[in-house]
C-alpha cells in the first residue's frame, strides 16, 4: 500500500481537490460549494452535498454581518472551540457560548428545560448582529424559534445543524422557507463540528479571499 507523502500544508489542499474529485461533474452554486467542500472536509460525508439546505442571497447575508463584527453564539463549548477565532476577532467579532454559564444551569433546573433552552434566552438579549450556530440541541433551535416569532430577537443567521433523534429533524423543518437567513443540514446528521465548519468557511471567504 503507497501512501502519499505531503507537506502539513497541502494536506488540506490534497483533501480539497479530491472532494472535487470524488463530487465528479456535479455544478455547485459558487458562492455555497466552499461551505459544502468544508463541511465534506469536516465529515467525510457526502451526503452532504444534498442535505444542506440555503435561504436565498444567505452568503452575502452572513458576510455582512461578520465584516460588521457579529457575535457568534453556539449551543455547545465544542462548537466554539472549533470556530476560528483569530479570523472572527480580525473582523471586529467574537464568540460566545453559554451553556456552562451556572446562571444558565440554575435557571434551566429551576423550570425544569434544557440549558440549550436557557441559553438562546440569554443570548437573545446580546446587542449587535448575532449569528446562531446550532449542532446539538434541537431544543435551542425550537426556543431560538419562538423567540424569532416573538421579535425578541432577530439573527443575521441561524446555522441549524444538530444532530441526533428526537426533535431533530422537526426543529430544523421550522426554519425552511421562513424569513431568517439559515443554514440548515437536513435530516437527523449534523454535530457541533458541522456547525464549525460553517461559520469557518464563511470566515475563510472574507479573510482568506478578501484580504482582511
Amino acid at each position: 500500500m503507497g501512501f502519499d507523502t505531503l507537506k502539513p500544508n497541502e494536506i488540506e489542499k490534497r483533501s480539497f481537490e479530491m472532494i472535487t474529485e470524488e463530487l465528479g461533474g456535479r455544478m455547485l452554486d459558487p458562492q455555497l460549494a466552499p461551505i459544502i467542500k468544508r463541511v465534506i472536509h469536516t465529515t467525510a460525508d457526502f451526503d452532504y452535498a444534498d442535505q444542506l439546505a440555503f435561504s436565498p442571497d444567505v452568503v452575502a447575508h452572513a458576510k455582512r454581518a461578520l465584516r460588521s463584527g457579529a457575535t457568534v453564539v453556539t449551543d455547545t463549548n465544542m462548537a466554539l472551540s472549533g470556530i476560528n477565532k483569530a479570523m472572527l476577532e480580525k473582523l471586529g467579532g467574537k464568540a460566545v457560548c453559554f451553556m456552562s454559564d451556572p446562571a444558565v444551569a440554575a435557571e434551566a433546573k429551576a423550570r425544569v428545560v434544557t440549558r440549550a433552552t436557557v441559553s438562546m434566552e440569554h443570548a437573545a438579549a446580546l446587542e449587535g448582529s448575532l449569528i446562531f450556530a446550532i449542532g446539538n440541541a434541537p431544543t435551542a433551535l425550537i426556543r431560538l424559534h419562538e423567540l424569532i416569532g416573538s421579535g425578541a430577537v432577530s439573527p443575521a443567521l441561524v446555522i441549524g445543524v444538530p444532530v441526533g433523534f428526537v426533535n431533530v429533524v422537526e426543529s430544523k423543518e421550522l426554519f425552511i422557507g421562513g424569513d431568517t437567513p439559515y443554514i440548515i443540514a437536513r435530516g437527523r446528521k449534523g454535530g457541533s463540528n458541522v456547525a464549525a465548519a460553517i461559520v469557518n468557511a464563511l470566515l475563510y471567504q472574507i479573510v482568506t479571499r478578501e484580504g482582511f
